[in-house]
């Protein structure tokens, strides 16, 4: 029989458990992980003692979830969910149970839970497994099982199909035909689940290793639909024509350059995710100077941006995330030439901040992989190398401390109004003409130089 090796800090605990007359077993992910071989910190225990009697055993502990039988023990240096055995009734709010009863075996306990493979105890005392349910071997399946009947499963908490559809994607396993066909059955529970819920999930598919399954699982069974239906629009609009960029359609397209986005810039990801979604509303049919038919899709990125930064707000995004997501959304199309000049680059440098640089950078590389799901090296190939130029002469110009914004103008509106410029729209005006003129020929960054292009541009609004 399977054991499990029990970490130290758990079998001091289980000893000052049993000394106060009681039993305790490692449950959840933890066992789950462990099981497959991986590490595991993030503990969770299940007792047949109640809240009030873990408190009285040990010095710190925090009720942190008291009412549903869940406290969390502090205990060397480590954050312990302790929860009572327990059975659960009706969920008439789709998350909470109506009531809690505690039960009196672990057995009872692991009933309750949501798939097999979470349905796994491991005692304290010797490491030995309780599975009841047959988890060990659905994890050596690499399959997704709920406990019991799913339709019962995904009735009483709407996320469950969500964590399904996450847990294969995270862990590289398939769902049972039966539980995933019952899924679409149960979306009505699962459309009433806060948005906050469904986003920490669609968060964890987006950092996966290859969140386009979850993503395919999410649209397959209708979820997508209830959260992000800007998505399903993308779904068989062509982008392939006679010029053999793409390879996929505009929704295919997406899902891969998430695939395509560093695993763990998960705001690049969600951009490269986003960042066409636009495509539907801006594709029109046009032409080479030769007749031949393509598809344009110009100014796309503005409609993307703007229904990024809605669907974000919908889904509660924090607004430094909105910004980010949607700052690399609108400067995803930037298309650098080695021809540019010097006043080019330095203009590329105004319209996106310096921080976003690296993620803009990656977003290009995703985008690149999305259209034909051909890893882009980025020694090879003529995008990696437009790339890498460029980031060879921005850190060439920045070395220089040429001009890259107003506040490296060698005037400032002070030194305009000193000179008897009026403040307001005129001064703004006419620094961003500065700016223009320095932009172009950075030995003009002089203050007697900028203060007489300065009077000379007054002097055209009298």
């Amino acid at each position: 029989m399977k054991t499990l090796k029990i970490p130290p800090v758990l079998k001091k605990m289980n000893s000052i458990i049993q000394d106060a007359g009681f039993e305790a077993y490692l449950v959840g992910g933890a066992v789950r992980d462990m099981i497959r071989g991986k590490a595991a910190s993030d503990w969770d225990l299940a007792t047949n003692a109640q809240p009030e009697q873990v408190i009285s055993i040990f010095h710190k502990v925090i009720p942190t979830g008291i009412a549903h039988g869940t406290v969390t023990v502090l205990f060397m240096g480590h954050s312990i969910e302790v929860t009572t055995y327990r059975t659960e009734a009706d969920y008439s709010d789709g998350r909470h149970p109506d009531s809690v009863n505690y039960a009196g075996t672990i057995e009872e306990d692991l009933s309750r839970r949501d798939f097999t493979m979470n349905a796994i105890a491991a005692s304290l005392d010797d490491g030995s497994l309780v599975d009841p349910f047959g988890g060990q071997k659905d994890i050596k399946e690499k399959c997704i099982r709920t406990v019991g009947n799913p339709h019962d499963r995904f009735s009483e908490d709407g996320l469950r199909p969500i964590r399904a559809i996450r847990f294969a994607t995270q862990l590289g396993f398939t769902i049972a035909q039966e539980t995933l066909d019952a899924i679409p059955a149960s979306l009505e529970k699962t459309a009433g689940i806060s948005v906050e819920r469904f986003r920490d999930e669609f968060i964890k598919i987006i950092k996966s290793p290859e969140p386009s399954v979850g993503l395919k699982l999410l649209e397959e069974t209708g979820i997508l639909k209830i959260f992000i239906p800007e998505l399903l629009s993308c779904k068989g609009v062509k982008q392939a024509d006679c010029r053999g960029f793409h390879q996929f359609d505009v929704l295919t397209h997406l899902y891969y350059a998430c695939d395509g986005a560093p695993a763990h810039k998960e705001l690049v990801r969600l951009a490269a995710l986003l960042h066409d979604i636009g495509k539907p509303q801006a594709k029109r049919t046009g032409s080479l100077p030769d007749g031949q038919p393509i598809l344009t899709f110009y100014n796309h990125e503005k409609y993307s941006e703007a229904m990024s930064l809605n669907l974000m707000t919908r889904l509660k995004f924090s607004k430094a995330e909105i910004g980010t997501v949607c700052h690399l959304v609108k400067h995803h199309m930037f298309h650098y030439e080695s021809n540019w000049s010097n006043a080019a680059v330095r203009r590329f440098l105004l319209r996106v901040t310096p921080e976003a640089l690296e993620d803009l950078f990656d977003l290009r590389m995703a985008d690149v992989y999305g259209m034909t799901r051909t890893p882009p090296l980025l020694k090879d190939g003529p995008w990696s190398s437009n790339l890498l130029e460029l980031k060879d002469r921005i850190e060439e110009l920045t070395s220089q401390q040429q001009i890259l914004g107003l506040k490296d103008l060698a005037v400032n509106g002070k030194d305009l109004m000193a000179e008897g410029i009026p403040a307001g729209r005129q001064l703004g005006a006419i620094l961003n003409q500065l700016l223009e003129a320095v932009l172009d020929d950075p030995s003009q960054n002089t203050k007697e130089q900028l203060l007489t292009i300065a009077k000379n541009i007054s002097s055209k609004y009298l």
